[in-house]
């Protein structure tokens, strides 16, 4: 066997037993996330499901204390007006919180990614309420919102009429989508800031020099880069709206099962599990939204998801190769330098010789 021969076998063997190194501490590594994934995301789901067949008060064993009702606790939720309800409420709210944060979340991405003195301080004022606790949030709004409170102290100041924001169900759904829009909107920013400053400056500058204009750089080039930014905020807005809670259960708290129409279907689960003492009903409402969300995600993987990563590695792929060919043209570029400064030489010498 030839030295170059054994040197490349042990290379291989180095670059095996360094594989499975990697592979191994990523897998004890990943052993806490696991447990913790499993502990709090997959048993509860599986012990919701085996509680929604029973009507259980919440003490003891369920097939002991409670009594086995099958299928019935679905029928119920499904047949339910109030369910229904609380559904549509929730469906509503998902999808006008992608039309209004959605274009507000691009302007306003579209004004903080440019440089102007004071730009700092407007990300972070937007950025605020996103971090603020909804606990914290919810009380805020509940006291201003109040008959008495500062909104309509500030309108009858003004000469207008004071409004009951909370209770009139006309009102209170418009007041709900005010507060998630003006919570929220920051992070939808964010994530819309970070998208444009990864699109590469240099198709900006040929769109300038073909002549087109701020507008239509924005429509030709921002938009279509940012689809999957758009695309997974989308998604990441949908699941939070069915999954929304405690800004109702804070502000709305007393009329949520009566007149104000902003139910959701996490605070019917809440009302009719725990309230009511049926924790066996509420367990199959948490497994009813599982499921909307489940099949939500399933799609966004299948439809969505998979393509932004297809067209990600792709893009990657494509960068790479770049790079190889530029370092080949460097490796060229060096090559013919060095046969350009020795031709004179090799020239002078053969001149001399004959």
């Amino acid at each position: 066997m030839s030295v170059a021969t054994s040197m490349r076998a042990k290379r291989a063997g180095r670059s095996h037993s360094d594989k499975f190194r990697q592979r191994f501490e990523m897998g004890v590594l990943s052993v806490p996330a696991l447990i913790m994934f499993v502990g709090f995301v997959i048993l509860p789901v599986f012990m919701a499901a085996y509680y929604g067949f029973y009507k259980w008060k919440g003490f003891g064993k369920p097939n002991v204390n409670g009594q086995f009702v099958g299928l019935d606790n679905y029928r119920i939720i499904l047949t339910d007006p109030n369910f229904q309800q609380a559904l549509g409420h929730t469906l509503f709210i998902a999808v006008m919180s992608l039309i209004i944060q959605g274009p507000l979340a691009i302007l306003f991405a579209l004004l903080l990614n440019q440089k102007f003195k004071g730009r700092g301080l407007i990300r972070t004022l937007i950025f605020v309420p996103y971090v603020v606790s909804e606990v914290i949030i919810g009380t805020g709004w509940s006291l201003m919102l109040q008959p008495n409170g500062a909104v309509n102290a500030v309108m009858k100041n003004l000469g207008l009429k004071g409004v009951d924001w909370i209770a009139n169900p006309k009102i209170a759904i418009w007041t709900l989508m005010f507060i998630i829009s003006w919570k929220y909107i920051g992070f939808a920013v964010i994530l819309m800031i970070a998208g444009m400053q990864a699109i590469p400056e240099e198709l900006y500058e040929a769109a300038r020099v073909d002549g087109a204009g701020f507008w239509r750089q924005q429509w030709s080039i921002t938009l279509p880069l940012l689809a999957p930014t758009i695309r997974m905020w989308a998604f990441m807005s949908i699941i939070g709206s069915l999954q929304l809670f405690d800004l109702v259960y804070i502000i709305w708290g007393q009329y949520v099962s009566s007149t104000a129409g902003t139910s959701t279907m996490a605070t019917y689960m809440v009302r009719e599990g725990r309230l009511a003492n049926n924790y066996g009903y509420g367990s199959a409402v948490a497994v009813v939204i599982f499921i909307i969300s489940l099949v939500i995600a399933l799609l966004y993987q299948r439809f969505v998801l998979n393509r932004d990563l297809a067209g990600a590695v792709e893009k990657r792929e494509r960068k790479q190769l770049e790079r190889r060919m530029k370092k080949r043209e460097r490796e060229q570029m060096g090559h013919d330098e060095i046969e350009n400064a020795i031709a004179p030489k090799n020239a002078s010498m053969e001149v001399a010789l004959s």
